[in-house]
């Protein structure tokens, strides 16, 4: 038999010696299944190592993943995916801020990013431009797509806004939007210099993504949001407190307050 269904001999009596045990880590597959039904299905084998550790399991994440994978308990959320830009250039650039957050003056170094926030109408995109002269917040936008328009128009917003008269840095990740001829041609006519994380790499980008973690705790997951209104109110209201009112711990007075006292 062994040898009619290519099966070693060994593998066979493996097989036997297993029949009528019950599953070595039974404890372990149905923690994961009731962490899964928690969270909807939203954790990675990471996070649902985190879970098992805080219950007593403690397993290698390979093997968690192994586990997940054998009782179909894999995370339902969709995978980013690596982009593709047809017929179109790609433009990546050096990586200018390297970590140092510092800035001297208002409008010399500037982060921007675009992070979600979910309504029961749908996903609304916030593209947002903070500088690090402050923390201030430059510039806002918002839109229903994740479309390249809507980081062009943020940046468009705050160039309005600030009057540039030194070197600006604009610094972001790699995201699909940012490596668009667009956004080139755009930072270009500014005379703006792009700088970018590497791939994989999100430290320097962390004070861009920083603010979206202060709104979302302080503002967007205590509320039940209904709809696209709703969020861009919510949005507009937190902004302005965050810029006008929210005192930074590091300098004992709001962001605008730090830079009206400027002097150049």
């Amino acid at each position: 038999m062994c040898r009619f269904f290519s099966v070693s001999r060994s593998g066979y009596y493996c097989y036997v010696k297993r029949i009528g045990n019950p599953e070595k880590h039974q404890q372990a597959v149905k923690l994961i299944d009731e962490c899964q039904k928690k969270t909807n299905r939203t954790y990675d084998y990471r996070r649902v190592k985190e879970y098992l550790d805080s219950n007593g399991v403690v397993l290698n994440p390979k093997t968690i993943l192994r586990l997940m994978n054998k009782y179909d308990l894999l995370s339902e959320i969709r995978r980013r995916h690596k982009y593709r830009v047809m017929s179109q250039q790609l433009h990546r650039y050096p990586n200018l801020l390297n970590r140092d957050f510092s800035a001297n003056r208002p409008n010399e170094k500037w982060v921007t990013d675009i992070s979600y926030i979910f309504t029961k109408q749908g996903v609304l995109y916030l593209s947002i431009i903070r500088d690090l002269y402050d923390n201030s917040i430059v510039a806002y936008n918002t839109g229903t797509e994740q479309t390249v328009n809507l980081v062009l128009n943020t940046v468009k917003a705050a160039m309005k806004k600030e009057k540039v008269t030194g070197q600006l840095q604009l610094h972001s990740d790699q995201g699909a939007q940012y490596v668009s001829h667009a956004y080139y041609r755009l930072t270009q006519s500014y005379n703006i210099s792009p700088s970018m994380s590497s791939r994989g790499n999100p430290f320097d980008n962390a004070l861009a993504e920083k603010f979206f973690s202060i709104l979302k705790t302080e503002c967007i997951y205590r509320q039940k949001i209904d709809t696209f209104k709703q969020a861009q109110r919510l949005i507009d209201d937190y902004i302005w407190f965050y810029n006008n009112e929210r005192i930074q711990l590091k300098t004992k007075q709001a962001p605008l307050i730090t830079r009206s006292l400027f002097v150049s």
